[in-house]
């Protein structure tokens, strides 16, 4: 049945190019997280070139170091530029600054010590970013902390404004339509808040969900709030009350008791339509549901509302009653498509399984069928898994999905045996093969591909709105779902873990530290959407220093394996452009990460620049006072956080 109803370490790197002139139409923006409310990551500056982009040299670094009572090392923000000025989240307390975008000095800060409140969070440190509202006047900077507090700063000082909420603040622990505790209450956001119009969309954050101590947790309902005073003006339950849609879907009224399923990414707008769109988490424990029996709605969904109203119009569910922990985490991308002669104004939604799902963004209608298939049951004691799941048949998956022994390595035979020995212990299948509960005779779990960090995490994709092409960058990791009972740690039956008969050591799924799954472990894909079809795929980032020199692997031809990390795209009018996760010895002989640069038709390789550490937030780009720079946010072990600005050397 279709499941569809209408109705941690880290700095920031900029980069500037000085071009022969001007481009026309003068200074570029980026003024909201995604670059624009379709979250396309895309800008049609066209400055930096395949022929210039490996000439970038630093221009000037701003550090962050002093932003908090103690140095971040995982600054995950993507700054905004609005009128000349960078704005971003920084520091290990979630400050906010203002710097002037050419040359990184410092204008303002502000802080807000949360004390214990701040200490007891689920979602610390600095954030994904804020929102930038141009409110007639000097402008509005809009940023949940990490007490999921709501703040409105004037752009111009730093100041809180007074006519918003309480001076300038507004607690998101009230008005949730839900009891929490003020200092301990199990809710966040990493995610910046988007804004449109008159209205702020804020979603909901929780700790990761492996072994709640509970099966009782916070709800992650969405709202939206007046930006010009704070006050709500609408909730959508991402867990339907007893009268509401979709409550049928939650059986033996575990709709009371059940949290989680906030909105933990970032979302997207068609503010001509008038829709907000948002993905959706799964419920409270994301391996076991044996308390929470049913579909689960409005968990692991793309959800369409009335920006003004939250009225819901239509929504899809990826994952009945998920628990693979394969929830959405990214925005969803607008895009305007032709296919089959068929206009269409499309949302792609990335996902960690490595599907592109596609619809038509006004009704909900998917663009190519999707498939109701059937999948295997749940051995674990009080589960109760969906009989199928959908399948999308267009665009084919873009990274690997299940584990068999064609996706182990294969370097030499000896590897091979020993892989195939380490994944005798497991149960291995097709994706949506369920967690097994952890035996010390075996199988000690099921092991799972794409891990539960995707396929695609947070950064998500990036468009070019003149093709209708996507990028995508995954990574390939396999991970063992295993199940136990521990009562001393939660109330509920089962969470994720393994047989205490079984080391770390014996359980690892590498060999000498080589992965036992075939590279590429990173790559980037590029799929074009007027056809559903994959363009081009290429491995991203340097093979690792301990493949490189592994004693096991001298005299072996190993190709370029890309490299792990969360890494988010960025497009421009020729290139796509992204860091390396992950630390390496870099061809100078320094210790560091590249920035590299692809054609976007080919995938073909243009250019690389040294960056300190790796890429840890997702690129963006403006053009001011005929300077295009680039900004984005790298770290790396004993590297804390800063700003770093490149340009072309001065002609």
């Amino acid at each position: 049945m279709l499941r569809k109803r209408i109705g941690w370490l880290f700095c920031v790197v900029v980069i500037a190019v000085a071009p022969a002139q001007a481009q026309p139409g003068g200074d570029l923006e980026w003024r909201t997280y995604g670059g624009d409310l379709a979250s396309t990551r895309y800008s049609p500056a066209d400055q930096i070139t395949a022929d210039n982009f490996s000439d970038l040299e630093l221009a000037w670094s701003l550090r962050t170091d002093n932003f908090g009572p103690e140095p971040e090392f995982n600054l995950q923000s993507t700054p905004l530029m609005v009128g000349g000025v960078l704005y971003s989240t920084v520091g290990s307390r979630r400050a906010v600054i203002a710097a002037d975008a050419a040359t990184g000095e410092l204008l303002w800060m502000h802080r807000l010590d949360e004390g214990e409140r701040g200490s007891a969070a689920p979602r610390r440190l600095s954030g994904r970013g804020l929102a930038y509202r141009d409110d007639g006047g000097a402008g509005q900077i809009l940023y949940v902390t990490p007490g999921y507090q709501l703040l409105a700063l004037s752009a111009a000082t730093g100041q809180r404004i007074a006519g918003f909420g309480t001076d300038g603040i507004v607690d998101l622990k009230l008005n949730m339509d839900q009891d929490i505790d003020l200092v301990t209450g199990e809710v966040g956001l990493h995610a910046a808040p988007l804004v449109v119009g008159d209205t702020i969309l804020i979603g909901a954050a929780h700790l990761p969900g492996s072994a709640p101590e509970s099966m009782e947790n916070v709800k992650g309902h969405v709202r939206g709030f007046d930006a010009a005073t704070g006050e709500r003006k609408w909730i959508f339950h991402t867990i339907p009350g007893g009268d509401e849609f979709g409550n049928d879907t939650w059986l033996n009224g575990s709709w009371r008791y059940t949290g989680n399923a906030g909105v933990w990414g970032q979302m997207t707008v068609d503010a001509e339509l008038g829709i907000a769109y948002f993905a959706t988490e799964m419920p409270t424990n994301d391996y076991y549901g044996g308390h929470r029996h049913g579909d689960n709605l409005f968990s692991d969904s793309l959800v369409a509302v009335d920006i003004e109203t939250g009225e819901r119009l239509w929504y899809y569910q990826f994952i009945h009653h998920d628990v693979w922990d394969w929830d959405l985490p990214c925005a969803p991308i607008l895009v305007d498509i032709t296919v089959d002669g068929r206009e269409i104004k499309a949302i792609a939604q990335p996902s960690k399984q490595t599907w592109l799902y596609v619809f038509d963004r006004e009704t909900g209608e998917p663009v190519w069928p999707i498939e109701e298939r059937a999948v295997e049951a749940s051995t674990v004691p009080g589960e109760l898994l969906a009989l199928t799941q959908p399948y999308p048949t267009r665009p084919p998956a873009y990274d690997r999905q299940g584990v068999g022994l064609d996706d182990l390595i294969d370097f030499t035979p000896e590897l091979r045996a020993e892989a195939e020995q380490i994944v005798s212990n497991y149960r291995v299948g097709p994706i949506f093969t369920p967690p097994m509960v952890s035996v010390p005779e075996g199988p000690w779990g099921t092991l799972m591909l794409p891990s539960q960090a995707g396929g695609t995490n947070w950064p998500g994709g990036s468009l070019d709105p003149e093709t209708g092409i996507i990028y995508l960058y995954t990574y390939t990791q396999v991970v063992s779902l295993g199940l136990i009972n521990d009562p001393e740690r939660s109330d509920m039956d089962f969470i994720r873990g393994r047989t205490s008969e079984v080391t770390a050591r014996d359980a690892a799924l590498t060999i000498d530290g080589i992965p036992i799954i075939k590279p590429p472990w990173g790559r980037i894909t590029a799929i074009d959407l007027n056809r559903g079809e994959i363009l081009w795929q290429v491995p991203h980032g340097a093979t690792p220093d301990n493949i490189r020199n592994h004693p096991r692997l001298q005299g072996v031809e190993v190709p370029r394996t890309g490299r792990v990390g969360r890494i988010g795209t960025l497009n421009t009018k020729t290139l796509v452009i992204a860091g390396e996760g992950g630390m390496f010895t870099t061809p100078s002989g320094a210790r560091g990460a590249m920035l590299r640069a692809y054609d976007k038709m080919t995938g073909s390789e243009v250019g690389e620049v040294y960056m300190p550490a790796p890429q840890t937030g997702s690129p963006m780009t403006y053009v001011l006072d005929g300077v295009q720079y680039l900004v984005v946010a790298v770290s790396g072990s004993g590297e804390s956080g800063q700003l770093l600005a490149y340009r072309l050397p001065p002609e």
